[in-house]
């Protein structure tokens, strides 16, 4: 396995004399068993200000120029459906930039092809790209448009499916699968990677607009049972990444959804949230509310904190709000914001364990978090014991929580 460096004209090469480097929390020599062939879908990205890692024998290498040129270390972000193992091995140049908001997996050459540092952590059809069309979804924008010609909420929907390709938005307009309902600008957290409102001062650029317009819970219902009528199996879904935090909404989404049930039973309502405000989400509960996702990078308190810099609330309250839903039936499922070096980390895992043996937790969702590791390591901290490895951590929850469905795919239980 080599190393792969991006040249100032964006072509990508290798470093045959070296052998590649991973980061897992430590940066060490690449090992080709923690490797598969580059997905489809995948996207090279250059890393710039950043000089490439490599191994000559026990000798670490850093190659920030090449044949007279600077060059650049090169990661890959990854389809969906797929979850990263490694992080790219590089040092930092003197006045580099943040990196944009991807989820940075290692790659390298195996001599025949660029491999990643992933694993394949699910499958299911209605994510495809081939089940996104861009046809049927402008057909479906210009559809709906018709439909609901002065909606608000359908105009955000459609800047989301077209502009920032999300496919829970175009699920929207090919009314099939889980479909988004964006209602909240505000949120309660300051996330370290949110791609929707970044702090003045970060230095990261924001990867989409956040919602501005609140629409009315008349319009919610409208949209929501278009969907639920012609989707067989369909899901109604509130907190997306164009959004703040929905439990802020909490007496807006519970209006919706009494009107959604009033009128129909069929379909999963479900909500995406950072699940801050217990009382909120049980008063979702009682309106009707079916499925519930929690986003957390972290069981244990400080590293929570340190990536979610929570206003008003902590971890305890997103324990609280995991009892509340267990206590009523609902489905739960966990959105954990994956991190090698963090996740993996025999501490967290510890800590995460205690967590899912406590609480009905149907799925945990691996979602590779997109932010520059470095500032995410700066945030909370790199480990203080070697980790056991993406792959292993993998294993271990399949193997300790054999009940636990892993996936990346929200389903209608949740």
């Amino acid at each position: 396995m080599n190393p792969l460096f991006a040249r100032a004209d964006g072509k990508v090469l290798d470093l045959p004399s070296l052998r590649a480097s991973a980061d897992d929390g430590v940066v060490a020599p690449a090992d080709r068993r923690d490797f598969i062939p580059l997905p489809e879908g995948s996207l090279l990205l250059t890393l710039p200000g950043r000089s490439v890692v490599g191994f000559d024998g026990p000798k670490r290498s850093v190659i920030g120029v090449f044949d007279g040129s600077e060059v650049n270390a090169v990661g890959a972000a990854l389809p969906l459906g797929y979850t990263r193992t490694l992080l790219p091995a590089y040092v930092e140049r003197s006045g580099a930039s943040p990196l944009p908001l991807y989820g940075y997996a290692a790659v390298a050459w195996d001599g025949v092809r660029v491999c990643v540092g992933a694993a394949r952590t699910d499958e299911l059809e209605m994510w495809s790209p081939q089940a996104h069309a861009p046809e049927a979804v402008r057909a479906g924008i210009d559809a709906h448009v018709r439909e609901f010609p002065s909606s608000a909420l359908i105009r955000q929907l459609a800047l989301c499916a077209t502009e920032y390709g999300c496919f829970t938005a175009q699920n929207v307009f090919l009314r099939a699968g889980e479909a988004a309902i964006p209602v909240s600008p505000a949120c309660n957290a300051r996330c370290i990677g949110c791609i929707s409102e970044q702090e003045p001062d970060s230095g990261i650029q924001s990867a989409q607009s956040r919602v501005r317009l609140t629409p009315t819970a008349e319009e919610i219902v409208s949209v929501a049972l278009a969907h639920l009528a012609a989707a067989p199996n369909g899901i109604v879904s509130f907190g997306q990444g164009c959004e703040g935090e929905p439990l802020l909404a909490a007496p807006l989404i519970a209006r919706a959804i009494k009107g959604i049930r009033q009128a129909t039973s069929v379909g999963t309502i479900h909500i995406n949230t950072n699940a801050s405000r217990p009382q909120a989400l049980e008063q979702l509960l009682d309106a009707g509310l079916t499925s519930v996702r929690v986003s957390l990078n972290s069981a244990r308190s400080e590293t929570y904190a340190a990536y979610y810099r929570p206003r008003g609330y902590s971890l305890a309250d997103v324990i609280e709000s995991l009892r509340v839903a267990g206590s009523r039936g609902t489905s739960i499922s966990l959105n954990l914001l994956t991190h090698p070096g963090v996740t993996d980390d025999p501490d967290e895992m510890s800590a995460f364990a205690e967590m899912l043996r406590a609480y009905p937790i149907s799925m945990v969702q691996t979602r590779t978090l997109n932010v520059d590791p470095a500032v995410y390591f700066a945030g909370v901290g790199r480990p203080k014991r070697k980790p056991i490895g993406m792959r292993a951590w993998l294993a271990w929850l399949a193997r300790e929580f054999a009940h636990v469905r892993i996936g990346n795919f929200t389903r209608g239980f949740g």
